[in-house]
């Protein structure tokens, strides 16, 4: 059973404002803050500033009853927990009535990766005319500097330092960073910039379809995946994917955890340990094809 439609909470549509004027967030961001609040005051129709532990322990159980995921509820909660931590803020009320809510424990995935052969693969073939060199510089950015999707298609020309070797890259919560690029994604770049229609314009977007339009996510989901199925046989490669893939090979080459949060524009630390699982999987993989004591069952002398 679906909860109840209720028009826009005052209290939520302030803290939604606060997010969009103060924080800046994406309005992909708002739009899932929206989504879950107004889930959460579908179930809880009484005054907000008056919520318990057991109200929002409730709405917990509801989702859950509903089938919906642990990562699902987790997401939920830390909307309705950002939404009171606002209200304490402004002095609505003292205490946070989600702080101890808990949704139940998801089996972490850990994400997929292509292989070094894999990832060489995609670009093995020569490249020549705009549109496939603008592809290049795309993958480029993706696998060489490791750009979310949404911070690959924001960047304007003008974000670019060929000759200093980075890109200034907008993130989450509007952070900027100064993304290295190697060799390649700098040859691959300017490659592109001698076909582009507008490259002498500062505040135009890097990446364009027709004329001056800013190529959109979805399209350049496509084109990753067009290539993919050409280079490797397989249409499911995605842009987080190469990102993954990026940092993987990233921390199986230096071991720099740190090193790896700065270039992905990672807050907390803790979201970058998701890669030491991953480089302990290679280094397993490695110690079984490898090691003498891997395939050796005989007693120790």
């Amino acid at each position: 059973m679906q909860p109840a439609a209720c028009p826009e909470d005052p209290a939520i549509q302030a803290f939604l404002d606060y997010l969009t004027v103060e924080k800046r967030y994406s309005t992909h961001t708002i739009s899932g803050y929206r989504r879950e609040l107004n889930r959460f005051r579908g179930v809880f129709q009484g005054d907000l500033t008056r919520a318990s532990v057991h109200d929002i322990t409730a709405f917990a159980a509801h989702l859950h009853h509903q089938g919906l995921k642990a990562a699902s509820i987790q997401r939920a909660l830390s909307a309705v927990r950002s939404l009171y931590a606002y209200l304490i803020r402004n002095g609505d009320l003292r205490t946070n009535p989600a702080a101890m809510a808990r949704a139940p424990k998801s089996k972490r995935r850990l994400p997929k990766v292509l292989d070094t052969d894999q990832a060489a693969r995609l670009f093995e073939n020569p490249v020549s005319g705009a549109d496939a060199l603008r592809d290049r510089a795309i993958l480029e950015l993706f696998y060489g500097a490791g750009l979310r999707l949404s911070e690959l298609v924001a960047l304007n020309t003008g974000d670019v330092d060929l000759a200093a070797g980075f890109a200034r890259v907008t993130g989450k919560g509007n952070k900027t960073r100064e993304a290295p690029l190697g060799r390649h994604c700098v040859a691959a770049l300017r490659a592109w910039l001698q076909q582009h229609p507008h490259r002498n314009q500062p505040a135009q977007p890097l990446f364009t379809g027709r004329g001056r339009a800013r190529l959109s996510s979805r399209t350049i989901q496509r084109r990753l995946k067009k290539i993919a199925a050409a280079q490797l046989g397989d249409d499911s490669l995605h842009p987080h994917m190469l990102r993954h893939s990026f940092a993987t090979h990233m921390l199986e080459s230096s071991g720099d955890l740190r090193a790896i949060q700065e270039l992905l524009g990672h807050s907390d630390i803790a979201t970058t340990q998701i890669y030491t699982h991953l480089d302990f999987q290679h280094l397993a993989r490695i110690y079984d094809q490898a090691h003498p004591r891997a395939h050796d069952n005989k007693p120790d002398d």
